[in-house]
């Protein structure tokens, strides 16, 4: 990821012997949120591509929670995320989600670098220093769980493999010289339904055009793109954790009773849902735990909670308490 070619695929993260029924299920979730927003008047932008021929839900990460809680927490308690946050970012990292559905027909992205960096202009991006250049790279994992087959003709994401390590990259790719040689060099990786896909934010990368029609109906490239960030770090979305726990806590109560605690699983959805970051905080409110050297996260309630028996109220309540007496 930092030396190497800067990607790697998770073969059967989801696989459909295991995922099957949430993968159908989150996908008909998915589907149902795309038809209730395509009747609003919003228009769905993608950052490096022309608008309009794709779905894209923003923040599919609280969408999915509120419309579907069983597919949400099935899919979220995948024990690979949490493996694959924690070796890229360290504990306390945030999830969020984007759908995305390309059509046939739905242009190539242009050649890029991600978020933080990449998604700032160029004489902004040029005023930060070398050392935020670098460390960029770090505070971010990106990631797409594949929601069909992504055969080449779909157009798959395409990688340059190592161009993570070019130094000044976040203020070479939209140079057309650049892009040019991306377009010569590239490569692309092939899906299956289930697979994850996991790079570094710095490597340069655009998703394909997809030109397949199999002459009975259109093929739709479908991924639920992760962008998963370090707890010290900001997230591009903002995630209410609030109303997901609230939406949720009776399923995970439900679990920790059956499996008699904790186990990987449900290990894995706590640390996707909820901040493990306790800062900023209110020190004068929310001083270090006795002996500690910071003061109760999100998680740590949700543990608590879970150990303790609490009830959906109750979790709520005391996550809305530490929010108030976190505020300034």
């Amino acid at each position: 990821m930092h030396t190497g070619p800067g990607l790697f695929v998770l073969k059967d993260m989801y696989s459909p012997s295991r995922y099957g029924q949430t993968l159908e299920s989150t996908n008909a979730a998915f589907q149902r949120i795309i038809t209730r927003e395509r009747q609003s008047a919003t228009s769905k932008g993608d950052h490096f591509s022309a608008s309009g021929k794709n779905d894209r839900i923003w923040n599919s990460f609280s969408k999915h929670a509120l419309e579907d809680p069983a597919s949400f927490v099935d899919y979220y308690s995948n024990p690979w995320l949490e493996l694959v946050s924690e070796a890229w970012l360290g504990p306390a990292y945030k999830v969020t989600a984007q759908v995305n559905v390309v059509k046939p027909g739905g242009a190539a992205q242009d050649p890029h670098r991600d978020y933080h960096l990449g998604f700032q202009e160029l004489d902004r991006c040029a005023r930060f220093p070398a050392t935020v250049h670098l460390v960029s790279q770090f505070l971010t994992l990106q990631g797409a769980v594949a929601h069909s087959d992504m055969p080449p003709q779909s157009g798959p994401t395409r990688f340059l493999p190592y161009s993570q390590t070019y130094e000044v990259g976040y203020l070479a790719w939209r140079r057309d010289e650049f892009r040019q040689y991306f377009q010569n060099n590239y490569v692309a990786c092939p899906l299956e339904l289930g697979d994850g896909l996991f790079f570094n934010p710095a490597l340069f990368h655009a998703a394909g055009a997809n030109e397949m029609v199999d002459g009975k109906e259109d093929f739709h490239r479908k991924a639920n793109l992760l962008q998963i960030s370090c707890g010290m770090g900001k997230a591009m979305e903002s995630v209410d954790s609030v109303p997901i726990i609230d939406r949720c806590w009776d399923l995970m109560v439900e679990r920790f009773n059956k499996a008699g605690g904790f186990d990987q699983e449900l290990n894995a959805f706590v640390l996707a849902i909820a901040d493990g970051y306790p800062f900023p905080t209110n020190l004068d409110k929310r001083p270090p735990a006795p002996s500690g050297m910071a003061p109760e996260s999100e998680q740590d309630i949700l543990m608590r909670g879970l150990k303790e028996g609490w009830n959906r109220q109750r979790v709520v309540e005391e996550l809305e308490k530490m929010r108030r007496d976190s505020a300034a």
